[in-house]
C-alpha cells in the first residue's frame, strides 16, 4: 500500500466564460447569472464535502475565466476559500484582461490573494481578434498596472506558441511586449488542435515538431538573457518564483480537484469529474473517469512528471519509495544522455536533472526510462 501524505493543494474549476476562443476544449460554458449562482452553491457543497481540517499550502482557480464571475459570486467563493489557505500559502486566480475590473482587484487583495495568471496568448491586437479574444494588449498593461498598484506582483503571463499566421518577427515581438510588463513568471504553450473547436472545424493545423521546437528555442534565448529561468517544459521564472501549486502536480504529490471537468488525485486514485453541467449540478461525485493507481503505475508517473522541471528525479527518493535503484537499472541509458547533455546527473544530491535539450525530446526519454 502506498504511503498517502497530508494534502496540501486544491485546484478550484470554475467553467465559465465571457466568450468561447476559437482554439479553447477546456471545460466551459457561456456565462449566465442562474447557471452562475448554482454553480457557485454546489461548488462550496463539494469543497466541504472533502472535510478538509487543515490549511492548505496552495489554492488554484482555473477555468474557462473566474473573472468572468459577477463580483458578488467572485467574492462569494474567494471569502469561502480564504480560510483554507494558510498564512503564506500561494493563492492562484486565473484571468482574462476584459473581466479584470478594479472592483475585482480589490476583491482579490481582500481574500488573500496573492499571484494571478493572465491569459494574453498574444500582444498583436489583429491576431487577438483572429483567434475571438476581447482583449488588447494595452488591456493587458492596465491589468498589470492595476495589480501591482495593489501589490499583487506574483503575475504569470501565459503566451500560445503556433496561432496561424504568427512570423518569427511577430513572436520575437510578443516575447519583447511581455517582458516590458514586468511579470514573475511566463508560460508558453504550443497551439493544439481539438476536435469540437473552430480552429478544427476550419482545418487549422497546429504547428510541426521541428517549427515548435524552433519557437522554443526563440522564446528560450530571449527570457534566459532577461533573467528568466526555465524551471520546466513550457515555463519560465524570475528567481524564487516557480509556482508552487503547479510543482505539486510535477512532483507527483497528492490534490484536490473540484469543480465541472477538474481532476484530482486523492488517496492514491487520479480522477476528472463530470464535464456534463447538468450532471455536475445533480451530483458532484459523477466522475467521467477515475484510475486507482498502482505501483506500476505510481513509478511511470513519478518519472514522467518529476522529469518535467530542473528539480528533477530524486533517486534516494524514488529508493525509498518503490525500494529500487532507478539508475543502476537504467546506468547505461543515464549514462549515455548525461553524455549526449539530455541530462545531468549530480551524483552529490542524486538527482537526475533535465537540461533544456533534454526537455524538448522529453517524450523520448521517459517512454525509454518506463
Amino acid at each position: 500500500m502506498m504511503k498517502t501524505n497530508k494534502i496540501s493543494s486544491l485546484y478550484v474549476h470554475i467553467p465559465f466564460c465571457e466568450s468561447i476562443c476559437d482554439y479553447c476544449d477546456f471545460t466551459k460554458l457561456q456565462y449566465f447569472h442562474n447557471f452562475a449562482t448554482e454553480y457557485i452553491t454546489k461548488l462550496k457543497e463539494e469543497i466541504l464535502s472533502l472535510n478538509i481540517k487543515h490549511k492548505l499550502k496552495t489554492i488554484f482557480v482555473g477555468g474557462g475565466t473566474p473573472t468572468s464571475l459577477e463580483d458578488d459570486l467572485f467574492e462569494d467563493i474567494l471569502s469561502f476559500l480564504q480560510i483554507l489557505i494558510c498564512k503564506n500559502g500561494e493563492f492562484t486566480i486565473e484571468c482574462n484582461p476584459e473581466s479584470l475590473t478594479l472592483n475585482k482587484v480589490k476583491i482579490m487583495k481582500k481574500y488573500g490573494v496573492n499571484r494571478v495568471s493572465i491569459g494574453v496568448e498574444s500582444t498583436n491586437d489583429k491576431i487577438l481578434k483572429s483567434i475571438n479574444r476581447n482583449h488588447t494588449f494595452c488591456d493587458v498593461i492596465s491589468c498589470i498596472d492595476i495589480l501591482k498598484e495593489y501589490d499583487i506582483t506574483n503575475i504569470n503571463v501565459d503566451l500560445i506558441l503556433g496561432l496561424p499566421n504568427v512570423s518569427e518577427k511577430m513572436l520575437i515581438n510578443d516575447i519583447d511586449n511581455i517582458i516590458s510588463l514586468g511579470p514573475q513568471h511566463i508560460s508558453c504553450y504550443g497551439l493544439t488542435v481539438r476536435e469540437h473547436t473552430v480552429f478544427f472545424n476550419k482545418n487549422i493545423l497546429p504547428p510541426k515538431d521541428d517549427q515548435l521546437r524552433k519557437m522554443y528555442d526563440i522564446v528560450n534565448k530571449k527570457l534566459i538573457s532577461n533573467g528568466f529561468i526555465h524551471y520546466e517544459v513550457s515555463n519560465w521564472c524570475k528567481k524564487n518564483k516557480m509556482c508552487k501549486h503547479n510543482l505539486t502536480y510535477w512532483k507527483n504529490e497528492q490534490y484536490y480537484g473540484v469543480g465541472l471537468g477538474a481532476s484530482g488525485y486523492i488517496n492514491n486514485i487520479r480522477y476528472t469529474n463530470t464535464k456534463n453541467f447538468s450532471s455536475y449540478l445533480k451530483d458532484y461525485n459523477i466522475k467521467d473517469n477515475s484510475e486507482v493507481v498502482d505501483i506500476k503505475d505510481d513509478k511511470t508517473y513519478f518519472i514522467m512528471l518529476n522529469l518535467r522541471t530542473i528539480l528533477g528525479i530524486d533517486l534516494n527518493e524514488y529508493k525509498r519509495k518503490f525500494n529500487e535503484d532507478l539508475y543502476i537499472l537504467n546506468k547505461d541509458y543515464i549514462d549515455t544522455l548525461v553524455k549526449k547533455k539530455y541530462l545531468i546527473f549530480d551524483k552529490k544530491t542524486q538527482k537526475i536533472i533535465p537540461t533544456y535539450k533534454g526537455m524538448m525530446t522529453l517524450d523520448q526519454i521517459i517512454i525509454n526510462l518506463i
